[in-house]
């Protein structure tokens, strides 16, 4: 239930996070970053579904937001270094499995990849 309660949390958090980034960036539909993570499994159909996409790609956000949230409780007994070096090296660890494996092995268009667009 932990799992689940943290999972669900840290996806709320991150989504809010991510669309408040992405509105700040100048991009007036949010529903745009969700289809974007809907094309990971869907390609290039995603951008011509309607809300059933916007929500598959909210559902894969909290399914991927799950995941690391299960990976985390994994490897936490064996983190020993600090809370702040663990979440930071935790935090590297999620950005470069998520930007130069998972992202590149789906359907999802090839974007760029930039460091300073991450921060």
């Amino acid at each position: 239930m932990t799992i689940l309660v943290t999972g669900l949390i840290a996806g709320a958090l991150d989504l809010l996070a991510a669309t408040l980034f992405f509105i700040a960036r100048g991009n007036k539909q949010p529903s745009a970053l969700f289809r974007y993570i809907a094309s990971a499994v869907f390609g290039k159909t995603a951008f011509t579904g309607g809300a059933g996409m916007v929500a598959m790609g909210v559902l894969f956000h909290f399914v991927i937001a799950m995941c690391w949230v299960l990976c985390y409780f994994v490897i936490y007994p064996w983190m020993h270094s600090g809370i702040i070096v663990d979440a930071a090296a935790y935090g590297l660890l999620v950005w470069v499995v998520m930007n130069l494996v998972v992202v590149p092995l789906s359907k999802a268009a090839r974007r760029p990849l930039l460091f300073h667009s991450s921060l």
